[in-house]
């Protein structure tokens, strides 16, 4: 027995069906979006964001399933001061490579 499937797309913004519906991803603060829309739509979405999309700035890769922000640059401890730190608290860290995260949090409360 033959059979024949048929994927109707249709616009998730308007419920419209057509052959210019397509998918369009959009990320904000860490979170991945898809959503299907006609031309009109997309236009709409378009204008929306673009004063944002104009004004910000592309990012190289991906960083899917991030959902916690991490620090700005700047912010974080110095790796040297942590060290010293942790020696005086007799706790072992390594003089090279990451100090670890467990560390960098004792410093931090204690300062």
């Amino acid at each position: 027995m033959a059979q024949r499937v048929i994927t109707l797309i249709t616009d998730d913004i308007s419920g419209e069906q057509g052959d210019d519906i397509a998918t369009h991803v959009f990320s904000i603060d860490g979170i991945t979006y898809e959503i299907d829309l006609g031309a009109d739509n997309y236009d709409k979405l378009l204008e929306a964001m673009g004063p944002f999309v104009s004004a910000g700035r592309k990012v190289a890769g991906s960083r899917r399933g991030q959902a916690k922000r991490t620090q700005a640059a700047g912010t974080k401890p110095d790796p040297v001061k942590v060290r010293e730190w942790a020696k005086a608290q007799g706790i072992e860290v390594s003089m090279r490579g990451r100090v670890p995260k467990d560390v960098v949090e004792k410093y931090e409360a204690a300062h």
